[in-house]
């Protein structure tokens, strides 16, 4: 048994559990603790327990006497060192059998058939254009948008532009009873005192074949589109009226300012004009100011009237 104890090869320090700097106390007292457990005369029917008590003793034999225990402490320093030296030549060989591998890979890669690298390069260069392509339609499309919203902005600011411009012409019509005279009906002078309270107006003509019917022009679409939703006329003569040009869209009405008024009029035409409000008395000194001013116009612009009796003439003829 003593003889399978090699004590260049045991772990004398592991075999009594104490650190290898452990004073001779320390030995002595490990060993007695776990010589007790072991001991052959406690244990007679366990075989190991003889073998742990055996190798116990040996090691205390050679840690308590101090040449051998020096001559122990050289030979594991000597292990111990080649131990490391073999763990720092296993770094390094595996460190170059690593660096090996990738050279090796990194060659494969270089001797990769040119046919299979055009084909690899050829797929990127899709990749890319695709990518490149989606872009720019997206950008395009960003772009595509942004003018769209300034030329409908543009659109509507020029639409507004030419409705504020442009005149507006009303058909107005009221029924003249049997045996009553055209002239009790409605004069020139009466419409035109009755329809530039909304505002300007530019002409006024009276059909002279067909009874009861006028045309009116008036300078801006909106003092028509007001006209048209207020005036009532007089209670024996009501007036119709209706649109021949120029009316303004539901949503220009809703939002304009009548200058005229210095207010918004609502599309449901909520101002009333009742016959004792259109023929409330003589027109005040601002009216006839602005009569004048009216009539000035009308004179400047005779091609209209021109124009207006011309309609009037096709009315008068259908």
């Amino acid at each position: 048994m003593a003889s399978s104890f090699d004590i260049s090869k045991e772990d004398l320090y592991g075999i009594l559990g104490v650190q290898e700097d452990a004073t001779e106390k320390e030995i002595t007292k490990s060993y007695r603790k776990q010589a007790l457990k072991c001991h052959p005369d406690k244990n007679p029917d366990n075989p190991s327990a003889a073998e742990l008590f055996h190798r116990l003793t040996r090691a205390l034999e050679v840690l308590v006497d101090a040449a051998a225990r020096a001559a122990y402490d050289k030979i594991l320093k000597a292990k111990k060192a080649a131990d490391q030296r073999r763990k720092q030549y296993d770094s390094k060989r595996k460190k170059f059998k690593d660096d090996l591998e990738a050279r090796e890979r990194a060659a494969a890669e270089q001797k990769e058939d040119p046919a299979a690298a055009a084909k690899n390069l050829q797929k990127e260069i899709e990749r890319l254009r695709k990518e490149g392509n989606a872009i720019l339609r997206e950008t395009q499309e960003l772009l595509k948008r942004d003018l769209e919203e300034k030329m409908k902005t543009v659109a509507q600011s020029d639409s507004e532009s030419d409705e504020e411009s442009r005149t507006a012409k009303v058909k107005a019509k009221w029924k003249i009873k049997k045996g009553d005279t055209r002239d009790e009906g409605y004069t020139k002078d009466e419409l035109f005192d009755i329809f530039s309270k909304y505002g300007e107006v530019l002409n006024i003509v009276v059909s002279v074949k067909k009874s009861g019917t006028a045309i009116v022009e008036f300078a801006s679409p909106y003092n028509a589109d007001l006209a048209v939703r207020s005036v009532t006329g007089k209670p024996d003569f009501p007036l119709t009226l209706s649109w021949l040009s120029g009316q303004p869209s539901e949503e220009r009405v809703g939002n304009h300012v009548n200058p005229n008024l210095g207010q918004s009029y609502p599309a449901n035409g909520t101002f009333q004009t009742t016959a004792e409000d259109t023929f409330s008395g003589p027109p005040s000194s601002d009216n006839r100011d602005f009569e004048s001013i009216v009539l000035m116009k009308m004179r400047q612009a005779e091609e209209r009237k021109r124009l207006i009796e011309q309609m009037m003439k096709e009315e008068d003829e259908g």
